[in-house]
């Protein structure tokens, strides 16, 4: 992976995309039913594009919308639909069409009644509050492209459960939108703008507060404030900045937003590793400003536009990498959770580090291991069978402080105000946690790169079963579990993971690019690393018979 000579330095005019440009594409292109790129396509986290690439338009959003409509009504979903959306250009436009085809269909939809942003863990704990009282079942929409580039929209869906929505759901949107979308959108009901803001339908609902309100009851908030943990909050110019003023506010936090500013353009941001203006909060270089900034804090947290990934900087140790964290929040919160049910396990990603594992086996919990995506944690959360979901791309969430559910989605927000508890309860900063787990079970060392890979070698990979990996040794050490599903439900990984006793990689195809992503870990080292870097791609190519 090349570093763009501009990573890490503040956006120049000629980076920032050109907002009424962005939005009239939406409005003016239409995308063509037979190309791949110009469909609806539902990944990890919904549908995702740019309106300049024809690939997030209003087309896609009604069609969407109106699938989303026929896809709750066959699923009984009688409730209200909660909305949100993020700082993203085209997060206004769509959602405006969206609320055209909800109310042209009668479902009560909720907005925010501060018409202000609202991030997706706001969503997921306002349908899990609403169903925990009523008969009636809700779910919701959250329009976000997450992290992405400026000109990018996203738009997601959140069943009852809270949570991402299932591949099966996801195919079920999808499919029923392209085929609206091929059809010219003849079955899309929908009414005007006005008429939809206007409507009896659409009403507004207080996420801020109904979130801000109820944190006491999974973070530790008093010890936070009686210690006066001085802490930087940026919001990275995304929807949890009036959230991040008001935690301070309502409950008297030592907490100063670093970069109150909202503005599409992204234009206060510095660059990511490939020269894009990206919203990524694990990124050193989209969070340069913030790391230049920690002597000011004792902790100094970011998150992404939507506020479902957390950034945590600590004075001592910098951004901490992802996985470092999510270890050391495990190891905190099932020594400080007492209330916790003794049978809660813990929940990871098959490509999130093996420190989590060691960490697990210390704590005598069960470790859960799933394919990439949060909404596997989804189940657990919401019966309490695991009281702490994480996955390597700082997502997470975990248990009330009573050990019922909290969020079914990941939760930046959370997880950040976890840092300030953990320096508030133990003195110690998440780095120094750290750096105490490595001295007791080792360093690892970890990694991602990509691999060139056609469609067709994708596919096949996607599709991998073990007998076709023949090699036996990794590194220099017994291969001792080779898997294509995940070990915790048995679910397709969409790709390969081989281990040994002290590293592994998995490799998976990517959805947009013609190459795999190979991810590593090695328990003995940069050089041992690398080597089984090398080695991964060797395996990959005889099981791809290349």
């Amino acid at each position: 992976m090349s570093v763009h000579p501009r990573a890490g330095r503040p956006a120049e005019p000629a980076d920032l995309i050109d907002v009424p440009k962005v939005i009239s594409r939406y409005y003016t292109e239409h995308p063509d039913p037979g190309q791949a790129g110009q469909q609806v396509a539902f990944g990890t986290s919904g549908h995702r594009g740019s309106s300049l690439r024809c690939a997030f338009n209003e087309d896609h959003i009604a069609a969407t919308s109106q699938a989303i409509v026929e896809y709750r009504r066959e699923q009984g979903v009688d409730g209200p639909l909660f909305m949100a959306r993020d700082t993203h250009a085209l997060s206004e436009p769509a959602m405006i069409t969206a609320l055209e085809v909800f109310a042209a269909n009668d479902v009560t939809t909720l907005i925010d009644s501060r018409d202000g942003y609202t991030p997706t863990p706001a969503l997921s704990h306002a349908i899990l509050t609403f169903n925990r009282s009523s008969a009636r079942k809700a779910d919701g929409v959250v329009v976000t492209p997450s992290h992405n580039p400026p000109d990018d929209g996203g738009f997601k869906y959140n069943p009852p459960n809270g949570g991402p929505a299932d591949t099966d759901a996801t195919k079920w949107i999808q499919d029923r939108a392209n085929a609206l979308i091929a059809g010219g959108l003849k079955d899309v009901r929908r009414v005007g703008a006005a008429q939809a803001r206007e409507s009896a339908t659409v009403s507004g609902y207080d996420y801020l507060a109904t979130y801000v309100d109820d944190l006491p009851s999974v973070i530790d908030i008093e010890a936070i404030r009686r210690a006066g943990v001085r802490i930087g909050a940026d919001p990275l110019g995304g929807a949890s900045v009036a959230y991040w003023g008001e935690i301070a506010d309502r409950h008297g936090l030592d907490l100063t937003v670093v970069n109150p500013v909202v503005d599409p353009r992204f234009g206060f941001m510095t660059l990511d590793w490939d020269g894009k203006i990206r919203m990524d909060c694990s990124s050193p270089y989209a969070m340069a400003s913030l790391i230049e900034q920690k002597d000011r804090f004792q902790i100094a947290t970011g998150n992404d536009a939507d506020a479902d990934r957390h950034g945590i900087v600590t004075p001592d140790g910098g951004l901490m990498n992802p996985n470092h964290y999510l270890a050391v929040a495990i190891g905190y919160l099932f020594r400080a959770r007492t209330d916790w049910p003794a049978t809660a396990g813990i929940g990871k990603t098959l490509v999130s580090s093996s420190m989590i594992d060691r960490v697990a086996a210390d704590l005598g919990r069960r470790l859960d291991e799933v394919p990439v995506g949060f909404k596997w944690f989804v189940p657990g959360l919401l019966d309490a069978s695991i009281g702490f979901g994480g996955e390597e791309s700082a997502g997470a969430s975990f248990l009330r402080r009573d050990g019922s559910v909290w969020s079914t989605d990941k939760d930046g927000i959370l997880l950040d105000l976890l840092a300030s508890e953990i320096i508030a309860t133990t003195g110690k900063t998440p780095s120094e946690h750290y750096r105490e787990l490595t001295a007791r079970f080792g360093e690892p060392a970890y990694a991602r790169i990509d691999a060139p890979a056609n469609r067709e070698q994708k596919a096949i990979l996607g599709k991998l079963s073990p007998e076709q990996v023949t090699a036996t040794e990794l590194a220099g050490e017994p291969i001792t579990a080779v898997l294509t599903s995940a070990p915790a439900n048995g679910a397709a990984i969409g790709g390969l993971k081989v281990v040994t006793g002290s590293g592994w990689f998995a490799a998976r195809p990517s959805g947009t690019e013609d190459v795999y992503k190979i991810y590593a870990e090695s328990f003995h080292g940069p050089e041992h690393l690398a080597r089984i870097q090398e080695e991964a791609r060797a395996v990959v190519s005889a099981a791809l018979g290349s």
